[in-house]
């Protein structure tokens, strides 16, 4: 999926102003230089005047600020290295940690999305890609997590 229409949907589905996904990205990277001009650069449709497109360094950023504005940083721990190239299994995993989903979770989530996914084809997306059952997520699969979580945080 395209980084913009994660962040957007990510936004949506947590009812996020501009200045808390700054807050948030800045969760993960007190040094990285963003400001809200370029957010609303990031929210607008690609075919607006003044459309910008979300990079991985900022993708990135922001879903490790959501981990750790759910599920608090630990001070004692070095920094992790963020992540070069976002992937649909990396916003998966990220999703997913943020939101301390279980499998039980995750299956329920593309329940209610109308998507529904085996067992083993859930924890193929988790593996790392080097192994032989690893999967790719699709765009399709991740919009449907996407709305699925959304209609598990906003409701019906």
């Amino acid at each position: 999926m395209i980084n913009n229409d994660v962040l957007r949907s990510i936004r949506y589905m947590l009812d996020l102003g501009d200045n808390r996904v700054i807050d948030i990205i800045k969760l993960a990277d007190a040094d990285f230089n963003i400001e809200q001009a370029d957010v609303q650069a990031f929210l607008k449709k690609d075919e607006d005047e003044g459309y910008a497109e979300c990079s991985d360094a900022v993708l990135a950023r922001f879903l490790n600020g959501l981990v750790f504005y759910y599920r608090g940083k630990d001070e004692s721990l070095p920094p992790r290295p963020v992540e070069k190239r976002i992937t649909n299994n990396v916003v998966l995993k990220k999703l997913r940690v943020a939101f301390e989903l279980k499998d039980l979770d995750m299956h329920q989530v593309f329940e209610d999305a109308g998507f529904p996914v085996s067992r083993p084809e859930l924890s193929a997306l988790f593996r790392q890609p080097d192994h032989k059952n690893f999967r790719l997520c699709g765009d399709q699969l991740l919009r449907n997590f996407l709305k699925g979580l959304t209609l598990r945080m906003r409701g019906t």
